[in-house]
């Protein structure tokens, strides 16, 4: 079963599918069967037993590597087998280990039970491994079960069985800052105009079919920035793309909230894209929000006085908690287009995760004290 949705990357007339999710099956390899052999030389009147151990079978190892941002790869290839320990032979030669399957992954991607909810493991790091399935161990030989009262065994174990199993891999995109609102709000616009990122923009409702990362630099400094498909009212029930995309800025340390000025009510929009980020759940709705009026080039300086107060009533009412002693930021007003306090945002978002980054690094030094 494979989630995919529209264009991401095109290579020659062969578009690319953006794959966040994706349900295989492995199997880990099964150990080799030990032997059962007796030395027979000339010359030598008790040669006794010299069957060797099987080999053990192959494990199956999630690797997370750089340069991948989907789960392509795994949409036109479902099953991954490891290979079967080598058998045990005469004169106690082990048999050989199996062959390991690696599965390589992006940067962010969860790995899931069959049931979806037990995980397994969490690949946020390039170079990170991790043995999903372990192959069997290789049978004993008959070498192995000789003792004072029996000289000359005549059986050998079989090979340990290896394990098989139905995932689930999860990809979570990895951005510092995570582009959220209504239907053309103008996210992809605003992610168009900060960075290099190419999204699809158009004047129509769903626009965006798949996450896009950006890079974005602002005074020598970069961090990378998710723009996930607009979100409507009982997003998180399937309406609409439902809210599943909301995975991607799980692990964003900012979010941007973008609200259309040129909308029928600001405040109400603004409570919309709210209620689903509560209903998702997953600290989503407790995470820091930075909340601009956009496409304020697109109306009159009265009607974007009147959304301003909108808003700023529905961030009193709505808005994630406060810290003790904390403000509540005051709506920014942007225009891509016009490029508007676009270099102000920026530099907000710049300062909440450059203050959510101090806080984390004592937390991992802490995590590895011995």
């Amino acid at each position: 079963m494979l989630h995919c949705s529209g264009p991401a990357l095109g290579i020659g007339n062969e578009p690319m599918k953006f794959l966040d999710q994706a349900k295989i099956y492995i199997r880990s390899g099964d150990g080799g069967a030990g032997s059962v052999s007796f030395r027979r030389e000339k010359f030598i009147e008790f040669g006794g037993p010299d069957g060797g151990d099987g080999g053990r079978g192959g494990d199956v190892v999630a690797i997370c590597v750089d340069g991948l941002n989907t789960l392509i790869d795994y949409r036109y290839q479902q099953h991954f087998k490891a290979q079967t320990g080598t058998h045990g032979m005469g004169r106690n030669r082990a048999g050989a280990r199996g062959s390991d399957v690696e599965l390589k992954v992006p940067v962010g991607t969860q790995i899931y039970e069959e049931d979806g909810e037990t995980l397994i493991a969490d690949m946020t790091e390039v170079g990170q491994r991790v043995v999903v399935a372990r192959g069997g161990n290789g049978g004993f030989g008959n070498l192995h079960f000789t003792t004072s009262t029996n000289r000359s065994p005549r059986r050998a174990n079989p090979g340990q069985v290896g394990k098989e199993l139905t995932i689930w891999l999860r990809l979570k995109l990895i951005a510092d800052a995570g582009l959220v609102g209504l239907p053309n709000a103008g996210k992809s616009t605003f992610l168009a105009s900060v960075s290099a990122a190419k999204p699809k923009i158009a004047d129509y409702p769903f626009t965006t079919l798949h996450p896009n990362l950006g890079v974005v630099h602002v005074d020598g400094r970069e961090f990378v920035m998710a723009d996930i498909p607009g979100l409507i009212e009982g997003a998180h029930e399937g309406l609409g793309l439902g809210d599943r995309f909301l995975g991607h800025v799980e692990r964003c340390r900012v979010l941007l909230h973008l609200v259309d000025a040129g909308c029928e009510h600001a405040g109400e929009a603004y409570k919309t894209i709210r209620h689903e980020l509560e209903a998702y759940g997953h600290g989503l709705e407790e995470k820091t929000e930075i909340v601009a009026l956009s496409k304020c080039d697109t109306v009159d300086e009265e009607a974007l006085k009147k959304q301003i107060e909108r808003l700023k009533r529905a961030m009193r009412s709505a808005g994630p908690p406060l810290a003790d002693g904390e403000k509540r930021r005051a709506p920014i007003k942007v225009s891509a287009a016009t490029h508007g306090n676009v270099t102000e945002t920026l530099r907000d978002l710049v300062r909440v995760i450059d203050d959510a980054r101090a806080q984390e690094a004592p937390a991992k030094v802490d995590a590895w004290q011995p």
